[in-house]
């Protein structure tokens, strides 16, 4: 994580705990209060496969660089130090100039100690794969900066569910507390009147047994709600135990189709996980002008520059020292490989191939996708529409039903059902929003089509 980053999460961090209390961070007791922006910002900033995608980004900027060196001069320098143990011959036929006996003689050369300092270069004129890797390296560098942007939306999409739950357990725990507060007061009012001869004992006794039924469904969703709690905090990689809230609107928030119809025309070229597929097909057809370039020639420049000298004296401020200098060109042409570039040429083709047809595959399967996404947001968005119209009239009835059984015209059976409707109303309610807003989300992600809350 760079210096910037941690920046960031502790800037977030230190702002959810002054929202929340206004003390300071180390002080316990301390609680984090999360709307969805600050969850996803901390998320961004201390996920793990967020980090592992930006070093793949870092590393994509490496391999540009690496590229550029087959494009630019290559020098080195070099020393050696060599002990004759034996020294090197040269051999003197019988009968010349230089060994006038019959038989051939040895000429020792050299010293027993020999120096060479040296200097070479080397600069590639023409070579087709030059240009070509170079072209592939800027092709990887946008395919790890998609694959970063994959990541992300995938680590946002995470959150995002992650959150939704929990405003969904707080709704659902909401609705079985006010559920329960409606069971208490239908027993108090039983027991009133049960102490004035008004009602009965099996009355008293059927308002008591709800009540016992009705706590255990408020404490599962107690539960259920820490759960989900926890599941978000480990997702933000935030301590167990440390305290959390979240704030933010459990609400509706429809999509126009126009912006559907937009984000469908573009998704192909906003998805990442499209757009990586599509890169990848380019580097490897590029791959096969690499292969096809072993059948074309390599022409360099080289150099070299050496300083030599050979002494047993160790006087080295006497040496006698010996300078050589040499250029000139290389060409390197490929006759016959044994059919080797053919070969590796057509696996280039082939692989190509292979990650085109995983594109096709892939925009399909976007296709439906979308589709799939854009359904469940219009069922789930009918729900809602339906189930506003359930709460309004379930809240009345409980009202009627709690009037007409304490003028003893209605039952508390009618009661009992007005409240258990109610409450199944406000949760079905808050299911239709938390699927609408995964469904949502789920759409953002698959279309590419970032959506600021």
């Amino acid at each position: 994580m760079d210096v910037k980053r941690v920046l960031i999460v502790l800037l977030l961090i230190l702002h959810a705990q002054s929202s929340a209390q206004g003390e300071h961070d180390s002080l316990p007791g301390t609680k984090i209060t999360l709307t969805l922006d600050s969850a996803i910002a901390l998320a961004l900033g201390q996920n793990r496969d967020v980090m592992i995608a930006e070093k793949e980004r870092n590393k994509a900027d490496a391999q540009v660089n690496e590229a550029w060196a087959g494009a630019l001069p290559q020098i080195s320098i070099m020393g050696l130090y060599t002990r004759n143990i034996r020294l090197p011959v040269l051999f003197l036929p019988p009968n010349s100039v230089f060994n006038p006996g019959n038989s051939t003689e040895t000429l020792e050369l050299g010293s027993d100690n020999s120096y060479i300092l040296g200097a070479s270069l080397s600069q590639v004129l023409f070579s087709r794969k030059v240009g070509v890797a170079l072209d592939i390296a800027h092709t990887y560098h946008d395919f790890a900066e998609e694959g970063y942007r994959a990541t992300t939306q995938d680590v946002t999409l995470s959150v995002k569910k992650a959150f939704y739950a929990v405003l969904l357990a707080g709704e659902l725990a909401g609705a079985n507390r006010q559920g329960l507060d409606v069971v208490r007061s239908n027993v108090e009012n039983v027991r009133l009147q049960f102490a004035h001869g008004n009602a009965a004992e099996y009355e008293l006794l059927r308002a008591e047994v709800e009540l016992a039924n009705t706590e255990p469904l408020l404490i599962s969703a107690e539960n259920a709600l820490a759960l989900s709690l926890n599941s978000l905090k480990n997702l933000l990689a935030i301590p167990l135990e440390t305290e959390v809230g979240v704030t933010g609107g459990f609400a509706f928030d429809d999509v126009s189709r126009e912006v559907m119809e937009e984000a469908r025309r573009n998704a192909f070229s906003s998805n990442p996980a499209i757009l990586q597929l599509a890169l990848q097909e380019e580097i490897l057809d590029k791959n096969i002008s690499v292969e096809r370039a072993n059948f074309f020639p390599t022409l360099s420049l080289v150099g070299s520059y050496q300083y030599q000298t050979q002494d047993n004296t160790f006087a080295f401020k006497n040496y006698l020292w010996a300078t050589s200098a040499n250029v000139g060109l290389q060409l390197s042409f490929p006759l016959f490989d044994g059919f080797k570039t053919s070969a590796r040429t057509e696996e280039a083709m082939i692989d190509r191939d292979k990650v085109h047809y995983a594109r096709l595959k892939a925009e399909e399967g976007l296709r439906i996708q979308l589709q799939a996404a854009e359904l469940r947001m219009a069922e789930a968005k009918k729900r809602i529409v339906g189930q506003e119209r359930n709460i309004a009239q379930a809240e009345k009835a409980v009202r009627i039903a709690g009037t007409r059984y304490r003028s003893g015209v209605g039952t508390q059976l009618e009661l009992l059902d007005s409240q258990v409707a109610m409450t199944r109303a406000r949760a079905t309610h808050a299911q239709a929003i938390y699927d609408f807003l995964v469904a949502k989300a789920e759409w953002e992600n698959a279309a590419g089509y970032n959506v600021r809350h």
